[in-house]
């Protein structure tokens, strides 16, 4: 369970949450979650807390946002909203307005490089930093897991593996991860693994899995399984 204690300094002063990553994937009960969700929607201590959603990943897909929602509120009540990229109010202050009245919020899936493009397009990426500072919970599933963490690897040409190269994301969380790539041995991990170099770890959050990651990047496998990975010796190879 999150304590709301850990998060506030001893002179009064907010200090990040921690981060709570969804592996997600096809097959996922609601059920899976429910536990974890339900902890999350109580933290800010409000009956209706307001949550912004992101759905960047998807290009705010208005049918994915609703399973998103489906997922979440079957948990527990909430005010849920998006915070819009594309459109007419991406235009205006509204997602940032939305960030920044919001009690907690939550990253949806699709696809990382889209959604990290969307965020930095709008302007939103020191937003959220900065809402994440301020002590608010965070939490994604998927695509929206990794987009919490600190990079992910895009190949400019799919065809040529020499093309791979490294973006970051925001940062949140300080670790670096995958969901749901369990039946393909974890091939985009290891090779994030690979290009980031040194000795690096990663965590491979399986379907239906989830973590809960401290600021000091602590990281607490909730439920499911978790495969890591680090670099040793130029080779990725599980711990």
């Amino acid at each position: 369970m999150i304590s709301r204690g850990d998060t506030h300094l001893g002179t009064g002063g907010a200090k990040p949450s921690p981060i709570h990553l969804l592996g997600g994937g096809p097959g996922t009960r609601k059920s899976a979650y429910r536990p974890i969700l339900k902890d999350i929607l109580r933290f800010p201590g409000k009956p209706n807390p307001l949550l912004a959603y992101l759905g960047a990943a998807t290009d705010d897909d208005r049918g994915f946002a609703g399973y998103m929602k489906a997922l979440v509120t079957s948990a527990g009540p909430c005010t849920f909203r998006l915070a819009p990229v594309v459109g007419r109010g991406a235009r205006g202050r509204a997602a940032r307005a939305l960030i920044e009245a919001a009690d907690l919020v939550f990253v949806g899936g699709g696809d990382v490089e889209l959604g990290m493009r969307r965020l930095e397009d709008r302007g939103l990426t020191e937003s959220l930093r900065e809402k994440h500072r301020s002590g608010a919970p965070f939490f994604g599933i998927s695509a929206g897991a990794i987009l919490l963490g600190l990079r992910w690897i895009r190949w400019r040409d799919p065809k040529d593996d020499g093309s791979a190269e490294l973006f970051d994301c925001l940062g949140l969380a300080p670790i670096l991860c995958d969901c749901h790539g369990e039946e393909d041995g974890w091939t985009e991990l290891h090779a994030l693994l690979r290009l980031t170099g040194g000795s690096a770890l990663g965590h491979g959050i399986r379907s239906g899995a989830a973590l809960r990651v401290a600021a000091d990047g602590a990281v607490e496998p909730l439920c499911g399984g978790v495969d890591r990975f680090q670099v040793r010796g130029g080779k990725v190879v599980p711990l």
